[in-house]
């Protein structure tokens, strides 16, 4: 099987290029950190550096393609709406006009469920659920790329999407790295009543669920499914644990979700008057994701894909702890 993965120097679309190798499948990687797609090319993939607003490289890269994983996104807390877009959205056409002008078989597009969330709390949310108003340019941009996917699939690209939750195992760069720098410097306050609930997932159960979308059903055609470890978790339990783990301090001092979040529009107020938008040590969004409850509803994707959670948190979270203190 011959395919293509955007974000192939990403975290997530790393994995998928590392278990799809292994399976035998012919790889071509895309990406932009040269130093990950040499690391690659010398483990036995193709590799292709290219900014995916480029729309002649990637419609090359497309050709011959039987699927098509599209990963890549900018995904960040903070940022100028002009890059979310180039990335998002126009990244996004380019893929689509890819896949169309060279009949690529299946696209398995990668979206966000950030797009499902508002300033409260949210439990078991299925993706019929009614969409708020965008937190942030990530998911307002990544709803975009939603809406530019549903135009395609209306037009007849074969199209599954997937929306995973809290990605978190060896190779995460995001989630719990940025705790453990905020418990590093000894500035992390207890948000809320510490009592919060929250999905994650783990990457090779996302890996999983991809290559079951690259080979589902025509009925998941254009359709769009939450991937989660759906054992919902207390996040600071975890952050507790973590600290335990790596010998860090567990903060002790609180602060109420109301007062943290007042703080962080101040700071996203000043951040955003300065010449080079640098990111505020405190947004909104972290806020929200780290003091309020949000889980989502898989049941979709259990009986569409047959997905169904391989590696459970506690292993995964083991695996991550063992990766972080030798890597």
């Amino acid at each position: 099987m011959k395919a293509l993965i955007t974000g192939g120097t990403g975290f997530l679309g790393g994995a998928l290029a590392n278990r799809l190798h292994k399976l035998g499948w012919d790889v071509t990687v895309q990406g932009r950190d040269s130093a990950k797609l040499k690391q690659l090319k010398a483990d036995g993939l193709k590799v292709i550096q290219a900014d995916l607003a480029d729309a002649a490289a990637i419609m090359n890269a497309c050709k011959g393609r039987e699927t098509v994983f599209h990963a890549a996104a900018l995904s960040s807390l903070w940022g100028r709406p002009e890059d979310f877009y180039r990335a998002n959205v126009t990244g996004t056409e380019n893929i689509i006009r890819g896949c169309m002008e060279h009949h690529v078989s299946r696209l398995v597009h990668v979206s966000t469920p950030s797009i499902y969330f508002r300033y409260q709390s949210r439990l078991n949310v299925r993706e019929d659920a009614a969409l708020p108003e965008p937190v942030n340019e990530y998911s307002r941009t990544k709803r975009m790329a939603e809406s530019r996917i549903d135009d395609a699939y209306g037009q007849g690209l074969p199209v599954v999407s997937i929306r995973p939750r809290a990605i978190f195992g060896p190779g995460d760069n995001s989630i719990f790295p940025r705790i453990i720098q905020r418990l590093k410097s000894g500035g992390m306050r207890v948000i809320g009543d510490g009592h919060n609930i929250t999905d994650l997932t783990y990457v090779e159960n996302v890996v999983d669920a991809l290559l079951l979308c690259a080979d589902s059903q025509r009925n998941t055609l254009g359709r769009k499914y939450n991937i989660t470890n759906d054992e919902p978790v207390k996040l600071w339990e975890m952050i507790e644990r973590a600290c335990r783990e790596l010998d860090l301090e567990y903060p002790r001092r609180k602060i109420s979700y109301k007062v943290a979040d007042s703080v962080a529009g101040m700071l996203e107020g000043m951040y955003g008057l300065l010449p080079s938008r640098p990111e505020p040590p405190l947004t909104r969004y972290s806020v929200f994701v780290i003091s309020q409850s949000a889980t989502l509803d898989i049941s979709a994707a259990r009986r569409d894909l047959h997905y169904n959670p391989r590696i459970p948190v506690e292993e995964g979270f083991r695996e991550f702890i063992k990766w972080w203190k030798n890597k």
